[in-house]
């Protein structure tokens, strides 16, 4: 008691991000870096910005798909979830419905 520790080990703050579902497994084998990924899940989820407005504010078209497709097909997840804590001004859930059936997905006009 009173010697100050770090309470997480510097290894688990250094180390990559991944879901851990398989060996070796990175979140950047299958997901664009974090500082690409998350000014576009933050235009088109808290924004509900289009794939044109994105395009006009220059993000990648390749990369807005990419992230686009993969949101758009994991909304069934969140519905199976139990509804989690509202961080910013646009939740998944209560402000953000989209449909589940057919392999619902925004049309980006191509």
């Amino acid at each position: 008691m009173g010697k100050i520790n770090n309470i997480i080990p510097i290894e688990i703050i250094e180390k990559p991000p991944s879901a851990e579902l398989r060996a070796e497994q990175l979140d950047s084998d299958s997901l664009p870096e974090y500082e690409i990924l998350d000014p576009i899940v933050e235009a088109y989820v808290e924004d509900d910005l289009s794939y044109q407005d994105m395009v006009a504010k220059g993000f990648e078209p390749t990369i807005i798909r990419q992230v686009i497709t993969a949101v758009d097909r994991n909304e069934y997840k969140r519905r199976q979830a139990p509804p989690g804590v509202k961080i910013t001004h646009r939740a998944f859930g209560k402000d953000r419905r989209l449909p589940i059936v057919n392999r619902y997905r925004q049309q980006d006009g191509n």
